[in-house]
């Protein structure tokens, strides 16, 4: 059995204090050892700050960290109850793109792998709009099984990545239901990603968000993560010291591109937000993988 359904099964039936000193313990003996996974993560911090030595140490620890926090609030989230979600999270700029969400069809949002996206996405499930996202299909199966009941739980739709059969039906509901559509697309999974510019440097994310939004003829937001301290009243109501904020960027809308390039400069458009997002709180972006750098 996947070593992450047996954390997944175990969980349930032991303290949060405990799944949280687990995670961070786990996190910390990758950091000291230099495991992969806190190379990758000081490897790409690097590309983003231009931090290096002492300092990119600290960041990359900071970054280990931040991700055992998300692991460990997914395997929190099963049994949190809906008030102490809707105490973590704080949004920002909402009042922006409500007129946007308000419409009867889909919009798109684009978001990377920074703060805790299964966490935002429950809150807005629970206060904005339903929420239809995709999941890389894991093997074994099992595994991506168990995520996809997990997601559905917290109340949103989940379509497995299986390449043009999900694009088509992506762009069915972005047509037809009222829901906010929401893309993990700073790592490119397809091969065939869009060159763009972020942090000073050429990389490649996936080409999805801008083409679904072009295809569906419908809004393209991008949507920045990242934790905060909590204090106080909301501390308490949060039983954690951290929350999130969910910010929203500025709605890009289909019709404001064209040309045969539209899906190139729509997917420029959102990487600029994204990456300035993730350079003002470079230790919540959880890159522990290869990220697409032009010449990596």
């Amino acid at each position: 059995m996947n070593s992450f359904v047996v954390a997944w099964r175990v969980s349930r039936r032991v303290p949060v204090s405990v799944i949280r000193a687990v995670a961070w313990l786990i996190a910390m003996f990758g950091w000291v050892r230099n495991a992969k996974p806190a190379r990758r993560l000081e490897q790409n911090l690097h590309r983003v700050t231009g931090l290096e030595g002492r300092e990119l140490r600290r960041l990359s620890r900071k970054g280990m960290a931040s991700a055992a926090r998300y692991y460990s609030e997914v395997l929190e989230l099963p049994r949190m109850k809906g008030e102490v979600i809707d105490a973590r999270v704080r949004v920002e700029g909402l009042e922006d793109v409500e007129w946007v969400l308000e419409r009867e069809h889909g919009t798109v949002a684009v978001l990377g792998h920074s703060g805790n996206w299964d966490l935002i996405g429950a809150y807005a499930g629970r206060n904005i709009i339903k929420i239809t996202s995709v999941a890389e299909v894991l093997e074994p199966r099992e595994v991506y099984d168990e995520f996809v009941a997990f997601r559905e739980s917290l109340g949103m739709q989940i379509l497995g990545h299986e390449g043009g059969t999900t694009f088509r039906q992506l762009l069915r509901i972005a047509k037809s239901e009222h829901t906010l559509v929401c893309l993990l697309s700073d790592r490119d999974l397809s091969g065939h990603g869009v060159a763009v510019s972020m942090w000073g440097q050429q990389a490649r994310v996936a080409p999805g968000p801008a083409a679904l939004a072009q295809g569906a003829r419908t809004a393209l937001i991008p949507v920045s993560v990242h934790y905060e301290r909590l204090s106080g009243a909301r501390r308490r109501a949060a039983k954690s010291r951290w929350g999130i904020v969910m910010s929203f960027g500025d709605p890009l809308l289909p019709e404001d591109f064209t040309g045969s390039d539209k899906v190139e400069t729509m997917t420029q458009a959102w990487a600029e937000p994204l990456s300035r997002g993730i350079a003002a709180h470079p230790e919540d972006w959880h890159m522990l993988q290869r990220f697409g750098w032009a010449e990596v």
